[in-house]
Parts: structure tokens; sequence; C-alpha cells
């Protein structure tokens, strides 16, 4: 077996009860032959149409070959630098694997024009992989114009240094063989962010040098447990630990514990956030470290998952915790059908994402100018401005306004922080984290916008509605053209902020908003005012 599990407390007490059950409804048989009925009629006709990931390891194997070539012929040409321009399912996955294998990539899943323009170096040995789903993805079009804008100028002809992967039939498709770039098509069949084994998750990952027939071998080597109706089955183990507690522990601590996987978490939180979070119900991934404040507290609505280097029988396995150890290729699978049994389990279509469009169009409408933010600034503090949407008063100076917006945090809320700021530019702001779960006692999730968007934004708006919103934006002064659009990167991720926290403020969420020019300077005040 590529992957093992163990559980005490809640997580064993429900594999113990529940997953019989799921084993006489023949669940993981039928999620293998594809029954979209197994998440009843609302969610047949989704389903029908996103269960191709089952087949993904069979499908895959022939692009291993059109991989491997490719990345030769690039390294015979000098090219040995991989881009990866994608956002949730089309980045988040060839991160994990490139990490894993220790082979580098470049991910850029952002608008910041400083993690933009830092992308665009090295371009006499960079090839671009344009990874979007549906074709249509701002982020990605928009990178993907600014790169072709930059080989130009450099005298680089882009039709041999770009790589698009995407559906058939999307716009970019055409677009892209109209251009003359190398195209991958991917099976239409299969969601996003269940797109780990298939072109979205092998192409870049494989251009970049990790071997992605490997990864391919592990995740059929558990391909046959995962598909037969018993009690050993991982698939419907770590389904019912997610989904099946009673009562439900609908927080889920993704806990790196010696694990060889680097970055597994990051995926994890939107397979879970994504799939789960609608009809005021879900499962809230929280990525932590092993000395994350949450970890040792104790909270009841709290699910430690831990990822351990391996799983020996006389370990032991802490109260109330589950640990699970295997190969990269078998999580992902594992991970996958758990979700799809968790989505049974919660009585939710785990294959739609009713609310992400949401803060797309929102940020659409700002950028042309059909719409304005509707929250205004309403007080400066130390180079800091504050604004407060969803019913939440800001107070006169920051300390008050962080104070107002953790007053709302219920006993079973959360605290999610958005940072809208260049993720690669060296920075403290993550060490909020741990600084708000120490002084709240509840969970607290850091994602860095617009990339979570793509992944736990579902959640924030679909979800259980107890979370508090800190958003944190930084105003870059070195703006960046997006060649052919009357917008700029600094425009479109200002846009984004403001076109998420409008939706949540719709959704009846408090958001305080903290925008500054000089991030470092800004990331010592927030951290005053909260150990004030």
């Amino acid at each position: 077996m590529t992957v093992s599990i163990a559980a005490s407390g809640d997580a064993a007490r429900a594999i113990d009860t529940v997953v019989p059950r799921l084993v006489t409804d023949l669940v993981a048989s039928g999620i293998t032959a594809q029954d979209a009925a197994l998440w009843g009629p609302d969610a047949e006709a989704e389903a029908s149409k996103r269960l191709g990931w089952v087949e993904a390891v069979s499908v895959s194997r022939p692009l291993v070959a059109e991989v491997v070539a490719l990345r030769e012929q690039l390294l015979e040409q000098g090219v040995d630098r991989v881009v990866l321009a994608g956002m949730g399912g089309s980045s988040l996955a060839p991160e994990v694997i490139t990490r894993t294998a220790g082979v580098p990539l470049v991910v850029l899943d952002s608008t910041a024009p400083g993690q933009v323009r830092a992308a665009m170096t090295d371009l006499e040995r960079t090839v671009l992989v344009v990874s979007s789903k549906s074709g249509s993805t701002v982020e990605t079009d928009s990178q993907r114009r600014a790169f072709e804008q930059a080989f130009q100028d450099a005298g680089i002809d882009p039709t041999g240094r770009i790589v698009v992967v995407t559906d058939p039939g999307s716009a970019l498709e055409s677009a892209a063989h109209d251009a003359g770039y190398r195209v991958f098509t991917a099976d239409p069949t299969v969601g996003g962010r269940y797109s780990a084994l298939t072109a979205f998750g092998l192409v870049p990952s494989g251009l970049a040098g990790a071997d992605v027939a490997e990864l391919l071998d592990e995740a059929d080597a558990i391909s046959v447990l995962l598909a037969v109706d018993t009690d050993e089955n991982p698939g419907l183990v770590l389904g019912t630990a997610l989904g099946g507690t009673a009562p439900l522990r609908d927080k889920i601590g993704i806990v790196a514990d010696g694990t060889h996987i680097l970055g597994f978490g990051d995926w994890v939180e939107q397979l879970v956030a994504e799939s789960t979070g609608k009809d005021g119900r879900g499962l809230l991934p929280v990525v932590l470290d092993v000395d994350s404040p949450e970890v040792s507290a104790g909270l009841p609505d709290l699910q430690v998952v831990r990822l351990v280097g391996s799983r020996e029988d006389e370990r032991h396995v802490a109260a109330g915790e589950l640990e699970i150890t295997g190969t990269l290729g078998g999580q992902f699978l594992v991970w996958e059908y758990a979700v799809a049994v968790a989505g049974r389990l919660l009585g939710i279509n785990p294959f739609d994402q009713p609310d992400v469009e949401a803060a797309k169009v929102a940020a659409r409408a700002l950028l042309d100018g059909e719409a304005s933010a509707d929250t205004a600034v309403a007080f400066e503090d130390d180079g800091i401005a504050v604004a407060a949407a969803g019913g939440l008063d800001a107070g006169a100076t920051l300390t008050q306004a962080v104070a107002g917006l953790l007053a709302g945090l219920d006993d079973d809320g959360y605290v999610a922080v958005h940072a809208y700021v260049d993720r690669t530019a060296g920075h403290d702001l993550e060490a909020l984290r741990d600084l708000l779960a120490t002084r709240t006692g509840r969970p607290v999730t850091f994602g860095y916008g617009p990339r979570f968007l793509h992944s736990t934004g579902q959640y924030h708006k679909g979800g259980p509605a107890n979370g508090v919103f800190l958003q944190i934006v930084s105003d870059e002064q070195d703006d960046l053209a997006v060649p052919g659009r009357p917008f700029t990167f600094g425009q479109l991720i200002r846009a984004q902020a403001a076109g998420d926290a409008s939706v949540l403020a719709a959704h009846g969420r408090p958001v305080l908003t903290l925008s500054t020019r000089d991030l470092s300077a800004a990331t010592a005040v927030i951290t005053a005012a909260l150990t004030t």
C-alpha cells in the first residue's frame, strides 16, 4: 500500500461506525464507476461531467513521452527555466510536485506588479507555461500578454517559448494554435482542483524536470484499493475522518510533520475548501506548522491531520488526531476520493463552486468602470489606510479597528487573512497568522490574493457564516502595464481586493481592509496593534 492512515478520538470512532455503511452502499466502487447519482439529484448533472479524474492515471500515460520530448528539445536550445502562469488548480499541484522533486519552477500566481516583473527575468533561458482550464482567467491572460511583450522586446520569438495547457474547445486553445504555440489539452471532465494527475499537473512539472511517470506509478499503485468496497479503503477512511465525525469537527488542521512532501497543505486547502464550502456548510482547511498555536490548543472543532514520514504500528497517534503517510501520487488520488466521500457525508455537491465567480465579476465591474468600491477609507493611521465593510465599525485607530473585527468572532468562528501583496518579496506578513491565533484562540487561515480566490474563496462566501476577514493590500508604486488592456497589474490586483471585499460584505461577512505603500513598516504597525 502506498498510503497508510491511523486515527484516534472522534475520527477513529467515525471510521468504525461510518465506513462500514459506505462499504455497504458501494460508494468506493460507485465513484470509480463514475456514478453521478452518489451525491443526490441536485448534484447529478454537475457530477456527471466532473468524474474523469478517477481515470487520470491511464488517460495521462501517453502525455509523459510528449512532455519529456519537449523538455529535451528545450534543453538543447538552452531553455532550462520554466515559469508557470496559472491560478488555483493550475498552479497548486505543480508547485507541490516540483518542490517535492527538488526541481526549480517559478510559479506566477499573482497580479502583484513586483511578482510579475520578477518572473520576467532570464528570458533567454525561459519557457512560459500558460495554464488555464477555461482559457479566460484574467490573471493568466494578463501574465501571458506581459510575457509575449517581454519576449518580443528581447528579440525572442514567443512561438517557441510559450506552451499552453487548457481544455479542448476553449478560446485559449484556438488563440494559441493561431499564434503557433505548443498546446496540450486536458480532460474536460476533470475539475481544476482534481487535476493534479492530468496535463495541468504534469506538463509544467515534467518540463521543470520532475519524474511525472513515477508520480503516475505511485497513484496507480493505490488505485485498485481505492476502487474496492472494503473497510481498509483509504479514500473511505480519510473521507469519513474529514466529513463523518459527530459532532462534526469542521476545521481541518493540515500539519506537515516529517513528510517528504513539500507544500501539500496548500493543495489540500483548495481541494477541501472549494469542494465542501457551500450551502452554508463545509470543511475549513487550516494549513499549520507543528508548533502553531492551534495544534496544541485542543480546539473541539479542529481535526488535526498530520502528514508524517512513516506510519509504524507502534507509533502513538496523538489524542483526537489523524496521521497519514504515503507517496505524493498516492496521496493526490486518496485525497481526491476522500473529498468526494466527505461531500456525500456532508450532503453537498463536491464538484461545483457557485460562489467563486462572484468576486471575478465584481473585480471586472470595477476595472470596466461599471461599479465603484463600496467601502471608503475611514481614516489613516501610521501610513495605513483603514476601511471597513460588512457592518464593521472601523473605530478611530488601527488598534480599535482590529479589536472591532475580532470582537465579531464567534466561539466556532475563524479569522482569514488575505494578503494582496507580492508573496515572494521577503516580508514577515505570515507571522501575523500565529499572532492572531494566539490572541483569539481560534483557527486562522492565511492566503495570498488573488491566488486564494481560486481556492478558499468559495468557502468564504458559501461556507458557514462565522468568519472575519482581514485584508492587507500593498499599493506598489512601481506599477506594470498589461499589454493590450486598459488597466495595469496594480489596478487589477486592487480591483480584485475591492471586489472580493464587496462580495464578502454582501454575504454579511465583516471585512477590515488595510492598505499601505510601505509593507515592511505596515507589518510592524499591524503587529503592534495585534499585541496591544
